[in-house]
């Protein structure tokens, strides 16, 4: 019996070094994984971006400033002019909260009558890090009235007027999950669902023993990546359509842009990722190895899209690694449109990156699965 079971332990080494992608994968990229996660993951949301407009320009309204950032939830982006620089701030996504201090706040604030005021402005098409950063404003404005109640005014809580936060949340005014959550989730399908479909095209036939019967017949590397990716692309849009009509009529996001822009730009994101998945394709044996690859692939860009926590939360080396990967230009861009109503004029720069990357991936994997199929 000893034998036997040695001898059966001799044949699994001797397939793990034949096959050596897979304990590489399950030791490798298991933890690799769990490093991301728990780096993302573990740090508070923090260094959320902060404009100012300070209209009374006194100490006080100094003060308010210092305690918000402060805080550690807050980096101040910059001291806005006007509020058209606000506005188009929250338009591009650079923002997150943007705080208002009236040109009476010191005079409000000196008198125990008075009603000292404060407007908050929220980018609620990032329902998470918005709510950290109304929980954040409440603190210091809590903190702020006890200080002037207690230090400055010599009155009771209950003798002091307190102060009047005037709120708006832009782009999702319930600060539902739902409008945070969905497109994040359809970005993410659209991104698994065509780099499997792709994975497996040309793995499959390698797996069934068709793939020399392809290769020998009179066709051309070109007209053979080109006649295998017209289905994935087609199969893609389609699923694409149906997932928005779907988080569209069943949990009330809304299209607030140009629906014909938004499919355009699903498109041109569609071939970056079916160049990522001809690749998969091509270095894997059997469709199993297709499938794990582009689960590690695609969990490995979801931690970077700032779907699971902030980028802003993240190490600066994370958020630089994040400019290079397509779905987390592919997400900004699509909660742009279906939460903000943006267009190319707010969204060019993602655009531009999703371009950029497109032609790297496109020219290299078009290179590389040409080559192999020669």
């Amino acid at each position: 019996m000893l034998r036997r079971v040695w001898s059966l332990t001799v044949k699994e080494f001797i397939h793990l070094i034949n096959d050596w992608w897979m304990p590489a994968f399950m030791l490798f990229g298991g933890a690799s994984e769990l490093l991301l996660v728990g780096w993302a993951t573990s740090r508070p949301i923090a260094n959320l971006p902060l404009m100012v407009l300070d209209q009374d320009r006194s100490s006080a309204s100094r003060g308010v400033i210092t305690a918000l950032e402060n805080t550690g939830t807050f980096a101040l982006h910059t001291q806005a002019q006007s509020m058209e620089a606000i506005q188009d701030a929250l338009d591009r996504g650079e923002i997150t909260a943007a705080v208002i201090i009236p040109p009476d706040f010191d005079n409000e604030l000196a008198s125990g009558a008075g009603h000292p005021s404060l407007t908050v402005m929220l980018n609620g098409a990032e329902s998470t890090p918005a709510t950290a950063a109304l929980r954040a404003v409440k603190g210091v404005v809590r903190d702020l009235g006890e200080k002037v109640a207690f230090q400055h005014l010599g009155l009771s809580p209950s003798e002091f007027a307190g102060f009047d936060v005037s709120l708006r949340v832009w782009f999702n005014e319930e600060l539902s999950e739902a409008y945070y959550m969905t497109p994040a989730e359809l970005g993410l399908m659209l991104e698994f669902t065509v780099l499997l479909f792709a994975a497996l095209s040309f793995s499959r036939e390698r797996e069934l023993g068709t793939l020399e019967q392809l290769l020998v017949m009179p066709f051309s590397s070109m007209e053979i990546i080109i006649g295998k990716s017209i289905p994935v692309a087609l199969v893609g849009l389609f699923d694409f359509v149906l997932m928005l009509g779907a988080i569209h009529f069943v949990f009330g996001v809304p299209v607030r842009g140009s629906l014909p822009l938004l499919l355009i730009l699903a498109s041109g994101y569609l071939l970056v990722e079916l160049g990522k998945g001809m690749v998969i394709s091509i270095v894997s044996r059997t469709q199993h190895q297709a499938f794990l690859l582009v689960m590690m692939i695609g969990m490995t860009d979801f931690m970077f899209t700032g779907y699971a926590a902030p980028v802003e939360s993240m190490p600066r080396i994370i958020q630089i690694v994040a400019n290079i990967v397509p779905a987390h230009h592919w997400l900004t861009i699509l909660r742009g449109i279906l939460l903000k109503g943006a267009g190319l004029d707010v969204l060019w720069p993602h655009v531009l990156a999703l371009v950029a990357l497109g032609l790297v991936i496109g020219v290299f994997s078009l290179r590389f699965v040409r080559r192999a199929l020669d």
